[in-house]
């Protein structure tokens, strides 16, 4: 199992010596990869007609493309992996070219994490329908993995409209792998049919039980089985030792091949704070 942490984005703050510190210390004591999330705008919760989430217009964000790309430079082993981007509010073409460049800058080290996203605002305002972003994100992740394995492709779809194109250069893995976060059936059939991995949101494997064997069956349905994709779930710093030994050897049991551990939600008001808290679990885990 590959052991990762997931970048705690809305406390970390600006400080890129702090961002250097915390990149390459996560190379150095043995982490595998570092997860990110993304939003792109934040709302304001007084905006007419009101509005309601876990972040604002106040919560900082990192653009995950470019964020990464920093960590690529100051790094040669740890990957990365966005968790999740929100596909259905960016430009499919766009995003194929961003992923590629970023697997090429660092060497075949990205994942590409997906999901149709919950903030409607956001989606709204960054002009796409929230409506259709189911719909939408089934043709787009066919057009991204036509964009990633071939110099040039032609496709029309509902959606999009590719007229003998291509990117240059394309991303060193063809194609990049692209996993997909979320519970609903809807999803878990999704990733049956399109997808390389799940990115979990259950605390343990006995929670995901159910979505596990339902999500087992639907691969089978495709001519597939869980061995054929990945499955990278969370533990929490909150949870405490005791329990992230616990929860990990369930989530080997149930066949976890990527791990990220999370240290915020805890109070972490500096990087330095976080990055004690990622030189305990390392210690506690025997990383």
């Amino acid at each position: 199992m590959k052991i990762g942490l997931v970048f705690p984005q809305t406390e970390f703050g600006n400080d890129t010596v702090a961002l250097r510190d915390y990149t390459q210390t996560a190379e150095s004591l043995g982490f595998t990869h570092v997860l990110a999330y993304d939003h792109v705008l934040g709302a304001n919760p007084n905006r007419p007609g009101g509005w309601n989430g876990p972040y604002t217009y106040q919560t900082a964000f990192h653009e995950v493309f470019v964020l990464f790309s920093f960590m690529a430079a100051l790094t040669t082993k740890l990957e990365f992996i966005t968790g999740i981007l929100i596909l259905p509010q960016r430009d499919t073409s766009l995003v194929a070219k961003q992923a590629a460049s970023l697997d090429v800058l660092s060497n075949g080290r990205f994942r590409l994490g997906i999901g149709v996203g919950w903030n409607k605002v956001e989606m709204e305002a960054l002009g796409y329908d929230f409506h259709t972003r189911g719909q939408r994100v089934e043709e787009q992740i066919d057009v991204l993995k036509l964009l990633f394995t071939q110099e040039l492709v032609t496709f029309k779809g509902e959606w999009h409209d590719l007229p003998d194109v291509g990117l240059n250069p394309l991303p060193v893995q063809r194609p990049i792998p692209i996993w997909l976060g979320g519970h609903a059936d809807v999803v878990l059939q999704r990733i049956a049919r399109k997808g390389d991995g799940w990115l979990p949101g259950y605390r343990t494997a006995e929670a995901a039980k159910e979505s596990l064997d339902k999500l087992a069956g639907y691969l089978v349905e495709n001519g597939r089985s869980l061995s054929d994709i990945g499955l990278e779930p969370r533990l929490h710093y909150q949870d405490g030792p005791e329990a992230w030994q616990n929860y990990l050897q369930g989530w080997q049991a149930a066949g976890a091949t990527h791990l990220s551990f999370n240290t915020m939600g805890v109070g972490f008001d500096t990087p330095q704070k976080h990055l004690q808290a990622v030189e305990e679990f390392a210690k506690v885990i025997g990383l």
